[in-house]
């Protein structure tokens, strides 16, 4: 599996922005996806995933009621909508796909989030 994430940018506080991951290969719904960040001179962290069929969805206390994690098995993407984006959430924001083992399989390239104050 191959996973292109895009949609990052440069977003005022407040700003909102969708990030999509695009998965290659098959079987896309036999994974978890998740979304993770790592912002500079800080350790990657969990962001948010979602399960196999979309109907169940976790998040980080950090960003829970701001971030929506969704997919679309059909187009093998998942995305992330981030709104009420605050200068913390600065960071490089990775997808990955996991077979359900608890840790990512697959990852991404990346996509920068940057927010300003």
């Amino acid at each position: 599996v191959q996973l292109q994430a895009s949609g990052g940018g440069l977003v005022q506080a407040g700003g909102s922005l969708r990030l999509t991951c695009t998965a290659s290969g098959r079987a896309f719904n036999r994974y978890l996806m998740n979304w993770y960040r790592q912002a500079p001179g800080r350790e990657r962290e969990y962001v948010a995933g979602i399960d196999f069929n979309g109907e169940t969805t976790y998040y980080a206390d950090a960003v829970k009621g701001r971030f929506t994690i969704s997919r679309d098995n059909s187009k093998n993407m998942v995305n992330l909508e981030m709104n009420g984006l605050k200068p913390e959430d600065t960071a490089v924001y990775y997808c990955t796909a996991d077979r359900g083992t608890g840790t990512p399989d697959y990852w991404g390239q990346g996509t920068l989030v940057t927010v300003s104050s």
